[in-house]
Order: C-alpha cells, then structure tokens, then sequence
C-alpha cells in the first residue's frame, strides 16, 4: 500500500481536490452556507495545487526561474479575488490532472527499467569441483562454471561449456521465438532457460554484462534531453515574462483606453493568465519522448538519449561495417574440391585432427564442417605451424600441408587452378590441403562469411525509407564486391583501416549531410563517433557499445528501421502536439480579447489541450 501510495499521491490528491469541488458546488447550489463553500473550494486549491505549487515555487526561488506552475498559482489566485472560486478551483483540479498524467509517463519508465532490473538474477549456482554452491552473482569471476537449469533465469553473461537446451530471450531482444543452444554459444543475463541443463562459462563480470549495459543506458536515455525539449525549456521562462507583462497590461490599458469597468479589465487578464500559459506547449515533447525510450528498449532498441532519437529520422544514408553487421563474423565452409583419386573421408578425418590443434578462425571453420560430416578430432602424431602461412602435422603416419595458395609451388596446385580461381573470383577466402608425401594438392576448401539472414531484407527495408545504404570494410574488393551485390548495397569501400572509415564517413557526410555508421568492433568506433548517428550492435565490443549513439541489442539489423520509424512517429507527434497547442492558444487569447471566452471556457480549453497532447504522446508507448 505505501508503495501504491507515493505512485499514485499526485493522482490522488487531483480527485480529492475534485470531490471537494463538486461537494463546494453542491453547497453553493442549495445556498448553504458561504463560508463552507469557500471553505471547501480552498481545501481544494491547497490539495490540488500542492504538488504543482511546490515544484513552481522551488524553481523559482532555488533558480529565480518563472515557470507555467506560477502562472496557473497567480491565475488561481486572480480568479478567487474576483470571486471565481469555482473557475480557480477547476482551474487547479485539471492542472494537477494533467501533471498527474506526465508522473505516470515518468513512472511508467521507471516501471520498466525496474522490471528489467527484477530480470537479473541475484545468486548464481556456481560449479566448483563438480560441487554446486549458492553464490552472489556479483562475486563470480571471469572463467566460473555456473550450472543453469532448466526455467531458471541465466545468471551471468558466458557460453555454454556444456549441454544443450532451447533460451527464451525476449526480455533483451524483445523475439517472442525461443532460441536453441548448444556448446560454444553464447547466453546472455535475464534470459530463461527452456528445457535442459547447461553449465555456462562465465565472459563477463556482473557489472559488465549486456544486461547491465542495457539497464544503464535505458536510465541515462531518461535524463537527457532531445533538441526540441530544451528549446521549448528556454523559451519557457521569457514566454512567462512576457505573459506576465501582458497581464498586467490587460489589467490597466482596456479599463482606460477601451472603456472596460475594473472589473471586466481584472477578469479579463486573469483568464489571459490562465490560456495564455504554456502548458501545453511544454508537454509536448518530454512524455512522447519517454514513450518513446521505452518502446525502443522493449524491442531492443536502446537509444542513449532523446537527441538521437529525434535526429535519427533525418538520417539519409546508412554505412555499415561489413563483419559481424552485415555478415555472420564467423567464417564457414562453402565449398570443398577433392581429387577423384582421394579419398574424402580420410583427407577430412587427417585435416580435423589438424585443424582441430589451431585457434584460427578459418580452421575451427574447417573443424565444424568436418563435425557436420560425422567427423569427430582425433590426436594428431606431430604438429608444426607456418606463421602466416599454415599449417603441417602428422595423422596416422602420414604427412599432411593446410594453408593459404601461395604455401604450395604453382606446378603443385595446377589441377585446382581453374576451381580456385572461380572461388576467389567469388570472394571467398582459399585453404589447400596437400598431402607431404605427394607434395601435391589433393583437395581446395572454400571459406566465406556468409551474409545474416536478416541482411538484404533490412537492407531493402532502409531503402523503402529513402536511406542510401553503404558498407565500409577493412575486406579485400572481391569479397566487398560480392558482398555489396548479394545485399544490394548502393555502394562500398573495401581494405579500409579504422582511420580510412572516418575519411569515408567523412565523405558520405559531404553528400547526404546526416550519414549514421552501424559497427560492431573496436576498428567501427572511430566511424561511429564521427558519423551523426553511431549504432552499435549489442553483441558488439565494449569500445563499440559505449561510442555508439544507439545500441541494438542483439545483432538485428530489421530493428535500424524499426528504430526509423519510431524515430519519425515521434517527430511527427512531437509537430502535431506543438501546432496545436499553439494554435489553441491562440485561439484562446484572441476570443478572450473579444470577451468570448469566460474563465471556465478558457480553463478547459487550456488544461483539456495539455491532457490531450500527453495522451497523444502516450501512443509511442505502443508499437
């Protein structure tokens, strides 16, 4: 109850202030005493403007800062010295309404933040000599084995040392379809495990996890401002001046110039007060922005702050890195050539064993293909490896070469010369096998990183929008070019070093004036700080992650138009809510100035103008 209590209080204390009006108004109607009228309409000013009254008040005297909260105080005021006790007390009932309303939109994402926090789990079962033991996740170290099992929430960043089981990871990535995993994959904090038993080796400190990292920018995204909110902040307090001053004017200038009795002049500036404040006009941004935030973090799209949230819709072209982004990032076997007079079962089971002993990429590639064939590693006799060249090893007694073209003489390689020239001219990455004895090629594997699944459909998704998209790649051109084609890029640089992607990026923004960069690596965080927009993927490096203006959790590149369009559906509520406010408005002032708008009238059209343009913002709230 005391937590429901300090959510709701604001809420609260609005209705109480309203019950009270209508009580006042019954009162008043059946001519009871004046006193208890007045009595209970200024019970209702004091419980509904509390809230209100405070936050103006402590602005003003801590920053000497005139803010809408004084306005409606003096309008309140103004309309209970003229005997408008009702039209005061409304006045107050609906603008705390309408304050209760922005609390909700603040709470609500701080809901959400916290409901991730409740995500993470506290303890962790940790395997110490086949032994289990309860432990604060905080205290696990890099290398732990924990055992997760299954319905159990994942504990820690890591990957799987051991078993298999099937993870529901839509709290990060916000995919309803559960992902099957095995040894070597990687699991992440806050995620559940389905079905079976696995013991995961922990990546990451408890500090340091994906999950955290999302926990901490969902909280920093909540404080930082868009453009369109602190230009409206700075206009706020000389508006209020400037209302002020009308104000007073409107008090003295008709009653003299115009012929207006006092009364009518002092009336006629109190409801000034009220429709010319900018209350809704200050809503306009701040609740849809936050609706915004924490949709995207819902669907795995975490935007560091307003400002890129709101700048992402102007964003004309797209680069992107090429490995981890576009691609897989993790190599795999295309293609393997045999010589007739081999055999293929041998020549793999001798290349695993070998293999098997490198932490090259391309040889664990190699490994995995062989794996898919039935072929389990076996303990080679010898090993020696080439730096930069290859490598050599002996399996059951014989000799064996695996390495790039150039570790075989020409003449040697001549009856795959044909095969490997229309594999490189593909783009894909050579690995030949000789057996030493022959000193011969016997057999050429093709290696390539393959494109994600999701990669062209995002990429025409982009182009649906009016992005150019673009890759820059520190890859040769044969494999860029293949690449670029297969997705349907507009264009791409390829052997780009981490400086060269900055000159690119430059270049881009030369042309289409707001470029944003999409990486996931160390070598990305140069591009992403200089494009106007940097996205990092989530299963990105850390340097990636903490330069990058907008983060997606996962590598998705569907979720850059998804975050588009959010971008786009808040700028396009964020002009509709501005417009009408201003419109209303003025509106308001000019039927006032022409004694068509009593004060009641101008109470709702001004808070009723506020409500609606929150509700209009708490929209973004869905997808």
């Amino acid at each position: 109850m005391p937590k429901v209590w300090k959510e709701h209080r604001q809420l609260l204390f609005a209705l109480v202030s309203g019950g009270l009006i209508v009580m006042a108004w019954l009162f008043e109607r059946s001519a009871s005493s004046d006193f208890l009228t007045i009595s209970l309409f200024s019970i209702s000013y004091l419980i509904g403007g509390f809230y209100k009254a405070k936050e103006g008040l402590d602005e003003f005297i801590k920053q000497r800062k005139f803010s809408v909260e004084i306005l409606m105080i003096l309008a309140a005021i103004g309309a209970a010295w003229i005997g408008y006790w009702m039209e005061g007390a409304i006045l107050i009932f609906i603008f705390a309404l309408s304050g209760a309303l922005e609390t909700y939109t603040l709470n609500k994402s701080h809901r959400e933040i916290s409901a991730l926090m409740k995500l993470q789990p506290e303890e962790a079962t940790l395997l110490s000599n086949g032994i289990e033991q309860t432990v604060n996740v905080s205290t696990l170290k890099i290398g732990d084995i924990v055992r997760i099992k299954p319905g159990e929430r994942i504990s820690t960043d890591g990957v799987i040392d051991k078993g298999r089981t099937t993870i529901d990871e839509s709290a990060l990535t916000g995919e309803s379809m559960p992902i099957t995993k095995q040894r070597g994959d990687e699991v992440y904090t806050g995620t559940v495990n389905l079905s079976g038993m696995i013991d995961v080796s922990v990546t990451k400190l408890a500090e340091e996890t994906l999950f955290q990292k999302i926990i901490t920018l969902v909280q920093s995204a909540k404080h930082e401002k868009s453009p369109s909110q602190q230009t409206i902040e700075k206009f706020e307090g000389p508006y209020v001046k400037i209302v002020l001053l009308f104000v007073i004017l409107m008090m003295f200038l008709p009653y003299f110039l115009l012929n207006w009795s006092w009364h009518e002049s002092f009336y006629r500036a109190m409801v000034l007060l009220v429709v010319a404040s900018p209350c809704a006009l200050v809503a306009s941004v701040m609740p849809a922005t936050l609706s915004a935030i924490s949709n995207g973090a819902r669907q795995g799209i975490l935007f560091k702050g307003g400002v890129h949230l709101e700048q992402l819709a102007h964003i004309k072209a797209i680069a992107l890195d090429k490995t981890g982004t576009i691609t897989n990032g993790t190599p795999v076997v295309t293609n393997v050539y045999v010589h007739p007079d081999f055999s293929e079962n041998d020549m793999l089971l001798a290349v695993c064993a070998i293999e098997n002993q490198s932490s090259h990429p391309l040889a664990k590639a190699v490994v995995t293909y062989c794996k898919q064939k039935g072929i389990e590693p076996i303990m080679p006799d010898l090993i020696e490896t080439k730096s930069g060249w290859g490598i050599m090893g002996t399996v059951e007694g014989e000799a064996w070469k695996i390495g790039k073209p150039d570790f075989f003489q020409v003449e040697k390689r001549e009856a795959f010369q044909e095969v490997a020239a229309g594999m490189s001219e593909a783009g894909q990455t050579l690995i030949f096998i000789g057996k030493d004895g022959l000193d011969e090629v016997i057999a050429v594997f093709a290696v390539e990183d393959t494109v994600r699944d999701v990669a062209i459909e995002a990429i025409r998704s982009m182009k649906n929008e009016g992005i150019a998209t673009y890759m820059i790649t520190g890859d040769h051109e044969k494999t860029a070019k293949k690449i670029a084609a297969e997705v349907q890029l507009d264009g791409y640089s390829a052997n780009c070093l981490p400086e060269e992607k900055v000159i690119e990026i430059e270049k881009l923004k030369q042309e289409f004036h707001k470029v944003a960069m999409v990486g996931d690596g160390i070598n990305d965080a140069p591009a992403l700080v200089k494009a106007n927009i940097g996205i990092a993927m989530g299963a990105g490096t850390d340097a990636a992650i903490e330069t990058a203006d907008i983060v997606l959790v996962k590598n998705n590149l569907s979720k850059i138009t998804k975050a588009i369009q959010l971008s786009k559906r808040l700028n396009r509520i964020v002009m509709q809510n501005i417009i009408f406010s201003i419109a209303v408005i003025l509106l308001l002032i000019v039927g006032n100035f022409m004694q068509h708008v009593s004060l009641p009238l101008g109470v709702i059209g001004h808070e009723g103008s506020t409500i609606l343009v929150i509700l209009n913002g708490l929209r973004l709230l869905k997808n």
